[in-house]
């Protein structure tokens, strides 16, 4: 019987704290020891800005989304492979996990199309090279997973003519945990969810529907925020089964939701 899958989106600020970073650590460890499978697929927003900065290249957002120019792929690349990912290997392996590092280019894994963002007034923003998921080629992700490793996955990936796109983490994150079949979707970020009036802790959404997500959106669901529900409306309607927000900054979250089944965070529903 194979085991129940969960993929953790990482991000936010419990990147750049290596305290919380060993945290998240020792929390996948105890989902893995509660007879979990776990994925991971990072962003590294914090680090890319830092790299563009050195590289005096200014940093573009549009709807929640990252401008990326040929000129500042290469830096965002670097910062997501060489850096951000391979320092957390390092950081899982020390905490008693197989972790692997990939991206979506790895055995051809994720493919991808040069992304037609569509603003709200319907006009098309050329956002450079962020891509679009065509197609993800699960086996790679299945073999690591049955034989107890954690794949971790930077969100870049090539189309079929070679052009490497920059991803959004949160969108890459919901189209391969649908693709990997996973149970649930966790995409950690640096609040405890989705706050009607932001920082009341009484005004947390504690569960939104997609009738719900379609009021808020643009109004309590905005910026950095957008993307995230949307990754989590897209898991879920193509077939994983639970979707949730929760702080990457108290890791000790993670456990409580998946083993503890604590009501805590913002689970997305479709119905």
């Amino acid at each position: 019987m194979s085991k129940p899958r969960i993929l953790i989106k990482y991000g936010g600020n419990a990147m750049i704290n290596p305290q919380l970073q060993q945290e998240i650590a020792a929390q996948i460890f105890k989902l893995q020891e509660a007879g979990f499978e776990v994925i991971m697929v990072h962003g590294g927003g914090p680090f890319i800005n830092k790299a563009l900065e050195k590289a005096a290249i200014k940093s573009q957002f549009v709807d929640g989304l990252r401008v990326t120019e040929a000129i500042a792929f290469a830096e965002i690349q670097k910062a997501l492979i060489g850096e951000v990912n391979a320092d957390l290997i390092s950081t899982l392996n020390q905490n008693k996990l197989k972790a692997i590092g990939l991206s979506g280019k790895d055995a051809g894994m994720v493919q991808a199309i040069k992304y037609q963002h569509k603003s709200a007034d319907g006009s098309i923003i050329d956002l450079g090279l962020v891509g679009e998921i065509t197609h993800i080629d699960d086996s790679l992700i299945n073999l690591l997973c049955e034989a107890g490793y954690v794949p971790v996955v930077a969100c870049v990936a090539d189309g079929v003519d070679g052009t490497s796109y920059n991803i959004n983490a949160d969108t890459f994150a919901g189209k391969l945990a649908a693709a990997v079949n996973a149970d649930q979707l966790i995409v950690l970020t640096d609040v405890d969810g989705l706050f009607l009036n932001y920082p009341d802790p009484a005004s947390i959404i504690r569960e939104l529907n997609e009738t719900a997500v379609n009021e808020h959106m643009g109004t309590t669901i905005q910026g950095g925020m957008i993307p995230k529900i949307q990754s989590c409306m897209l898991a879920l309607k193509e077939g994983v089964k639970k979707a949730i927000i929760l702080n990457g900054t108290k890791p000790e979250q993670i456990a409580k939701y998946v083993i503890g089944n604590e009501k805590i965070g913002t689970t997305l529903t479709l119905q």
